[in-house]
C-alpha cells in the first residue's frame, strides 16, 4: 500500500452511481456533507500523528511496515512477527485481533496517507451521498477488513498499513455504481483507474498485492450486493445489513488465515 498505488486520477470519473443519479464529474460535491468521508479522513490524519508520535516518520515511503515506529509495529496488520531481541511473538495469531482494523487506519508517512486521502475525499464525495451515511460506513469497512483478509493470505508476516485496501474497495464499488447507471467506465476514467493501480500494485516492490487486491474484490461484490438490495429490498437497511454479515464473515476469513 504505498503513494504510488492511488497517485494517479481520471479527469471523469464518477459521474453516476443510480439510473435516475445525475451525471456529474469526478470530484465534484453532492449535496449533503460527506460527513463520514470527513471522519475517515480525519481519523487516518490523526492516525499518523500517533505513529509519528511513538517514532514514526513523516517521510518514510513504502507501505509494508516492520517496525518503523511503536504504534505501526504493533497496529499493522500481520499474522505473526518475531520482534525485539527477546523474539516475542506478536500478531492476528497471537490475540491481537484488532489489528485487522488499525491497519488500515495507519500510514507509512505524509505522501503515503496523502495519496489516499485524496481518493477517499474524491470517491467518499461520490458514494457517501448515494448510499447513505449507514450503508457507505459499511462499505468500507467490509472493503477494510477484506484488504486485511488479502494481507494476512498474501504477505502474513510484515506489519502492512495504508488505507489502500479500503480504498480499492471503493473504486471497486465506484464501477460497479457507474455500470448500473450505463455509463461506459473506459471512456468516463474510473476503468483505467482501476487498471492502471493494479498494474503498479503488480509491478511496484513493496506494494501490497494482498491488499488492493482484497479490497478491490470486496468493493466489487459488495457494491453489487448492496446496489442490487438497493433496488429490490423494501428496507433501506438491508444493503447495511448485508454489509455487516460480509464483514463478520470476513472477519472470520482473517482470524483463520492468520492460525494457519
Amino acid at each position: 500500500m504505498t503513494p504510488a498505488s492511488v497517485g494517479f486520477q481520471c479527469p471523469e470519473c464518477i459521474k453516476g452511481a443510480a439510473k435516475k443519479s445525475p451525471v456529474i464529474r469526478f470530484g465534484e460535491m453532492r449535496s449533503g456533507r460527506p460527513i463520514v468521508t470527513e471522519v475517515l479522513i480525519a481519523l487516518n490524519v490523526i492516525g499518523l500523528v500517533a505513529a509519528i508520535a511513538t517514532g514514526g516518520s513523516l517521510f518514510n515511503g513504502g507501505g509494508t511496515a516492520t517496525d518503523r515506529g511503536l504504534l505501526i509495529g504493533s497496529g499493522g496488520v500481520a499474522s505473526y512477527r518475531i520482534t525485539g531481541f527477546s523474539f516475542r511473538f506478536v500478531g492476528v495469531a497471537y490475540g491481537e485481533w484488532w489489528r485487522i482494523v488499525t491497519g488500515g487506519f495507519l500510514h507509512s508517512g505524509i505522501l503515503h496517507l496523502g495519496m489516499n486521502m485524496l481518493l477517499l475525499y474524491l470517491l467518499g464525495t461520490q458514494l457517501e451521498p448515494l448510499l447513505g451515511k449507514a450503508r457507505f460506513l459499511s462499505l468500507y469497512v467490509a472493503c477494510l477488513v477484506a484488504g486485511s483478509f488479502g494481507v494476512l493470505l498474501v504477505s502474513p508476516h510484515s506489519a502492512t498499513v495504508g488505507a489502500s485496501g479500503a480504498v480499492f474497495g471503493l473504486m471497486g464499488a465506484a464501477v460497479i455504481a457507474q455500470r448500473r447507471a450505463g455509463i461506459d467506465i473506459w471512456r468516463n476514467g474510473i476503468g483505467g483507474l482501476v487498471v492502471i493501480n493494479l498494474l503498479l500494485t503488480f509491478a511496484v516492490p513493496g506494494i501490497s498485492v494482498g491488499g488492493h487486491v482484497g479490497g478491490l474484490i470486496a468493493g466489487v461484490v459488495v457494491g453489487a450486493i448492496v446496489f442490487a438490495l438497493d433496488s429490490a429490498a423494501r428496507s433501506p437497511w438491508a444493503g447495511t445489513a448485508a454489509c455487516i454479515a460480509i464483514t463478520v464473515a470476513l472477519w472470520g476469513g482473517c482470524l483463520w488465515a492468520a492460525a494457519r
